[in-house]
């Protein structure tokens, strides 16, 4: 085993929130050692849409946080030279009961915090983008806060930026066997640290899995696709989303109208809670869509994808976009891990010296960097109800 190593603080997982982590540690001066056992980050933090969603957020706390967040990635790209696109969203509706829910929303939204949006007419919202299905639309809401990346692209340049200019040091392929803090150990490794900072995503039995094991905390398999590149350079613009996504989002949950929603979604279409499917499509630099998505919840989610949840997904597609080339390029799942009490992110702290952050469910690229900043300057603050050990 090699000699010892030290750093004032270690980070252990590459993915979105690992590198979170890192990048608020390192930027306040500490020394950074950063171990994630695969030979890149291959979770759910590439797995996923690249949306940074405000939008979806429930007021307050976890709303301001995403819009700390999008502030930190549009300072990353520019720094790291990836795509990010700020091209904001519609939420279409094509059923009473959708558009009653969009009223409500909007009627709401500046009392809540949400900055900028508001109602458009189905002649506007055509104007907004040339993806929007025209037959049966009754109006859609704009929200101008989301933004777009290209998770494979982003998450794989962080690491080269934040050894340039921070001088983190990564131990890509190296995973940690254990931790005897203030000592980290590999295979061939020991370090020595101030303090541990442990972002495993849907890994939680590893390290510390006695405080896992009575949490409220699950996973979630999803189903997403992509598409080859738009032909003849055509933009979809913003992302689009359908009725169904009102149903997911903890922004609408105050809404009168969702009740009725829900009962006529459950009557129509019982495979969408069956599958825990709704439908947003958003395109990436290179012009690739992206589409999605499902939620299967349970601790082993099965590694066999349903094809019928694909087929499902692209037949309710098109009930509100339109797109020149709909054939799919790639399909793939991702699995993160999910509270099951409604919390939006756990903090834990099983020994003085180490830190866990985890439990972001499906909005990690949204939250990740306004949570990590949180943490690292002292002023996080669990949520009622919400997890923190001491």
């Amino acid at each position: 085993m090699n000699q010892l190593q030290s750093a004032d603080a270690a980070v252990i997982g590459g993915g979105i929130i690992g590198l979170a982590t890192a990048y608020h540690l390192a930027r306040r001066g500490r020394k950074v050692v950063l171990f994630e056992r695969n030979t890149g980050a291959v979770g759910a933090s590439v797995r996923n849409f690249g949306l940074l969603w405000p939008i979806g957020q429930p007021p307050g706390v976890a709303y301001e946080r995403a819009l700390r967040s999008r502030e930190t990635w549009r300072e990353l790209a520019r720094a790291a030279g990836f795509g990010l696109h700020e091209n904001g969203s519609l939420h279409l509706a094509y059923a009473a009961d959708e558009w009653a829910v969009l009223e409500e929303f909007a009627a709401t939204a500046a009392g809540n915090g949400y900055g900028g949006c508001g109602l458009l007419s189905p002649r506007a919202a055509l104007e907004k983008s040339p993806g929007v299905q025209a037959a049966g639309l009754r109006g859609a809401l704009w929200s101008p806060s989301e933004m777009t990346v290209d998770p494979r692209e982003a998450v794989a340049a962080l690491p080269a930026y934040l050894a340039g200019k921070f001088g983190v040091t990564f131990r890509f392929g190296t995973a940690v066997n254990g931790i005897d803090f203030p000592g980290i150990r590999t295979r061939d490794e020991r370090w020595r640290v101030g303090e541990v900072y442990v972002c495993g995503g849907a890994d939680f039995e590893t390290l510390y899995p006695e405080v896992f094991a009575g949490l409220p905390l699950t996973r979630c398999k999803l189903q997403m696709m992509r598409t080859a590149p738009q032909p003849g350079g055509w933009r979809l613009g913003p992302t689009l989303c359908g009725g169904l996504t009102l149903r997911h989002y903890a922004a609408f949950r105050h809404c009168p109208s969702l009740a009725s929603l829900h009962e006529r979604v459950r009557r129509e279409q019982p495979w969408v809670d069956q599958w825990g499917i709704h439908v947003m499509v958003t395109q990436n630099g290179a012009g690739e869509l992206v589409i999605g998505d499902s939620h299967e919840y349970g601790l082993c989610p099965s590694p066999f994808d349903q094809p019928a949840i694909d087929q499902r997904i692209l037949e309710y597609l098109v009930t509100f976009a339109r797109v020149p080339d709909l054939r799919i390029a790639q399909r793939w799942h991702g699995v993160y891990p999910k509270p099951t009490n409604g919390a939006t992110e756990l903090v834990l702290h099983p020994e003085p010296g180490v830190t866990m952050i985890n439990g972001l469910g499906g909005a990690g690229m949204t939250l990740s960097f306004g949570l990590a900043e949180e943490v690292i300057a002292g002023t996080y603050a669990p949520p009622e109800g919400g997890f923190q050990t001491k």
